[in-house]
């Protein structure tokens, strides 16, 4: 009997802990998502008065949002390592034009034929056995497309999950890639460890799309992490190239990435008749088109 009453006792003490554990549990999954929900609405405070004035101290952000500057600035950290902002001295700026910024899977659905023409023309550039960089972004997925289809045995360098996925499952491509922080809108690595493992490798040609470009061979992004990663690339290139659909002409985007003397080839479509004047500053234009194509 006594046994029994022991039996008992231990059972309705390890419910007792069971239901404890559970409301505990409970209460800590609550805060957590409390924390988590004023965390998000803190660092979208922080963006809006970054866009509005463009740059701001940690000090003016602790009064303005009533927390402490610790807190500020692994805000900012965190902020800076998804390449929204770049860190300053005492507080950070803008590190793109919020209102122009547009994911890449609707880059992806946009002018899809003039960048498919534009990367079958770049795939004729690259030789067996090359080393070869291809940036984020839509127009060199279109070209990771193509060199999957050929066959050809080269050896890619990216910052680019896309093109990680695409490649991935190719034999006659050696895949490599330079690590960094992950920009979820772009699928592109960035950042500082991205920027020091680029020395890492000796680029042959490297492939760079552009958000924008006008007919003086200034050439510019809309993240300014992106431009700084796209200015490496460049630098450590023997040839050095970039692809831009003609709806990129004319049009000036946030960060400048690069001028007519950190670029050899500009290869876009024949919907950029005034293209060709860039010549005049020394960068060669291949007009790409579905007949050179299939010669």
């Amino acid at each position: 009997m006594g046994s029994s009453l022991e039996i008992a006792g231990a059972c309705l003490q390890l419910t007792s802990h069971i239901f404890r554990f559970i409301v505990l549990n409970e209460i800590l999954r609550k805060y957590k998502e409390v924390l988590i929900l004023a965390l998000i609405d803190r660092h979208e405070k922080i963006l809006k008065t970054i866009e509005l004035l463009r740059t701001v101290s940690v000090q003016e952000l602790k009064e303005k949002l009533d927390v402490s500057e610790v807190t500020i600035r692994k805000d900012l950290n965190f902020l800076e390592d998804q390449g929204l902002i770049l860190r300053t001295h005492g507080g950070a700026r803008l590190a793109q034009d919020a209102n122009r910024m547009r994911i890449l899977n609707v880059r992806e659905r946009e002018n899809p034929e003039k960048k498919r023409i534009i990367a079958r023309r770049a795939a004729r550039i690259i030789q067996e056995g090359d080393t070869v960089f291809l940036d984020s972004g839509s127009t060199c997925q279109a070209l990771a497309e193509e060199l999957r289809d050929t066959g050809r045995s080269v050896r890619v360098i990216t910052n680019a999950l896309p093109i990680i996925n695409i490649l991935a499952d190719s034999e006659g491509i050696s895949l490599y890639t330079i690590g960094g922080s992950f920009r979820r809108e772009a699928g592109s690595f960035v950042g500082p460890l991205s920027l020091a493992n680029l020395g890492d490798y000796q680029i042959e040609t490297g492939f760079v799309g552009a958000t924008g470009f006008d007919i003086k061979g200034v050439f510019s992004s809309q993240n300014v992490i992106e431009s700084q990663l796209k200015s490496q690339v460049l630098e450590s290139s023997k040839r050095r190239v970039i692809l831009a659909d003609s709806t990129k002409a004319d049009v000036r985007a946030f960060s400048i990435f690069a001028r007519p003397e950190n670029v050899d080839i500009l290869i876009t479509d024949s919907g950029c008749p005034h293209c060709s004047s860039l010549s005049d500053v020394d960068i060669e234009v291949i007009i790409a088109t579905d007949e050179e194509n299939s010669k």
